[in-house]
């Protein structure tokens, strides 16, 4: 694992730069606690079970679920779910470009290559 100093460099010059500054504004008080990445985990989890809610109340089986609509979209909830993918990954150092592509990489490879 790289240093502190090294990857704070490193992600200022990343395209996740701009919403790590961000972070470290808002979240000065959390970053060093033991139990962040547990609370970001959960907290990932509940962002995608509001997008399913307000995506299927949209789209899918239950387009009578009035609450549900009128909560938040399911765009909406995207966004929230990025930042918290965001936020686990700059509280655990890890290099989303690099993970992204590496997943984007494994995709193209299985359609390449699929399993016979």
């Amino acid at each position: 694992m790289e240093d502190n100093k090294q990857y704070k460099r490193r992600k200022k010059h990343s395209s996740f730069g701009q919403y790590f500054s961000k972070l470290d504004e808002i979240d000065t008080d959390l970053k060093g606690s033991q139990e962040f990445g547990s609370f970001l985990i959960l907290n990932l989890v509940e962002e995608i079970g509001e997008m399913a809610r307000a995506y299927l109340a949209k789209h899918g089986r239950k387009p009578t679920n009035i609450a549900a609509q009128q909560d938040e979209t399911y765009e909406q909830e995207l966004g929230d779910i990025m930042v918290s993918v965001i936020r686990f990954a700059r509280i655990k150092n890890i290099d989303l470009h690099k993970r992204i592509m590496a997943s984007l990489n494994k995709i193209k490879r299985r359609k390449t290559h699929p399993k016979e």
